[in-house]
């Protein structure tokens, strides 16, 4: 194994598992470099189905260089309905080519609006929103641009295919990627941290004056004169920010609202950010504590192609169209049932488990167990913490600690694959590259 690039270890990913020196490069040199198509989950209804009974439009959007909350709210505002009203499978990244599913509760399917850079292709109806999570997995195709050493791609793949236990798939460490964290500003994790102390001011404070390496400099100087005001008049601080950073002038401007005074008040600032981001601080600190379990798993010697006595295995999905865990059939892994249980995971029926933290998350037991609950206590956080109020609860769950794919490599340096939901290309392609996370990002 090598260290993680030193920008990867604030995010809790410690390690590469290919000791081949990296291929360099960087990624998104064009929108057209970096394609991602879902692949769906969804069938829904005929668009003449009744809006009575179906009262969501389910449409397919190419988006060229849209963030993918950018494009929700500006086709809730070209409609004229309210941007909670917009849902969608996954989220994406801006600076790519996305095929993606939404959702719109909608009469007619025809007030769909034409938006500069999305092609939009009505699907049909369906009787709940399109939510976070309703898709089968990813497909890319994804150009390097710029690599300096494009030769030890190969050597990469054979470690890689080493790792997986697997003579044609590559296998990695299911991290969770940069975009999770902030590529230029590994911060949503900070904040869900410190929401789950109960340290609301510390939250805000957090999300509007952490600075990192990467961050723009007009941004962190704008940032650092906030945080030397810090309680000053929350309005004259918000005009201390540039126009482009919205979200941390809205904390403000809230606070300027209801006083800043107390805890309560912090909360209700943090509570004007849509739902699906108050949701993902506290996504972001459970993924930031599954990343620190993988490396100590890593650093440990622990297997990732097979369990160990304690371990926790979730069988696979039959349903699914790619080998996916169901996170449903759970079962801890007794000492005399390894060799059986390890059965299933050499054919892909079943798969080694990490938690993500929440009020009803199992641990695992034996070593495995040991890392999740020293983890745990070198944060300070317990399970309980994860009761919170509105969007910020988490009943937490259990990922895959390995993400395996077939893999096509072409020359310069092109990479095509699938990954189920949930997964990142950016975990696969860093242990080519080997570069900061904002060349990834």
């Amino acid at each position: 194994m090598k260290q993680a690039h030193r920008h990867e270890r604030p995010t809790g990913v410690e390690w590469y598992v290919s000791d081949t020196d990296g291929t360099g490069g960087h990624l998104r040199d064009s929108a057209d470099a970096f394609r991602v198509r879902e692949l769906e989950a969804v069938e829904p209804e005929p668009l003449d189905a009744d809006p009575g009974s179906y009262a969501h439009v389910v449409f397919r959007a190419t988006l060229r260089e849209w963030d993918t909350n950018a494009f929700a709210g500006a086709l809730a505002s070209k409609v004229g309905v309210s941007r909670e009203r917009v849902s969608w499978a996954g989220t994406k990244d801006k600076y790519a080519v996305t095929t993606q599913l939404f959702s719109v509760r909608l009469e007619d399917e025809r007030d769909l609006p034409e938006l500069d850079g999305a092609d939009i292709e009505p699907l049909g109806r369906v009787g709940r929103p399109v939510l976070f999570g309703d898709l089968a997995g990813n497909e890319f195709e994804i150009s390097v641009a710029e690599p300096t050493h494009p030769e030890r791609a190969a050597d990469i793949t054979a470690e890689l295919r080493t790792f997986a236990g697997d003579d044609e798939r590559v296998g990695v460490p299911n991290y969770f990627g940069p975009q999770r964290f902030g590529s230029a500003r590994p911060v949503t994790h900070r904040v869900g941290l410190a929401i789950l102390r109960g340290e609301w001011e510390e939250a805000v404070r957090t999300y509007v004056t952490f600075t990192s390496e990467t961050d723009p400099e007009t941004s962190a100087k704008a940032r650092r004169s906030v945080d030397d005001r810090w309680g000053d008049d929350w309005g004259e601080l918000t005009e201390l920010l540039p126009g482009r950073l919205h979200y941390e002038r809205s904390l403000l401007q809230g606070l300027a609202e209801t006083g800043g005074d107390t805890p309560e008040d912090f909360r209700a600032a943090l509570e004007r950010f849509p739902s699906n981001l108050q949701q993902l601080l506290v996504h972001a600190a459970q993924s930031y504590l599954f990343n620190r379990i993988v490396s100590a798993r890593l650093e440990r010697g622990l297997p990732f192609d097979g369990a160990v006595a304690g371990d926790v295995v979730a069988f696979a999905d039959r349903d699914a169209p790619l080998p996916v865990p169901d996170m449903d059939r759970l079962q801890h892994v007794d000492g005399d049932r390894v060799r059986t249980v390890n059965r299933h995971v050499e054919r892909g029926r079943a798969f080694v488990t990490a938690p993500l933290i929440g009020t009803e998350t199992d641990l695992a037991d034996g070593e495995p167990g040991d890392i999740e609950r020293e983890i745990l206590a070198e944060e300070s956080i317990e399970r309980s913490d994860f009761d919170l109020p509105g969007e910020f609860h988490s009943e937490g769950t259990r990922r895959a600690v390995l993400v395996t794919t077939d893999l096509t490599v072409t020359e310069p340096l092109t990479f095509q694959f699938q990954l189920p939901k949930g997964s990142y290309a950016t975990t696969l392609l860093r242990e080519y590259l080997k570069v900061a996370p904002d060349r990834l990002g």
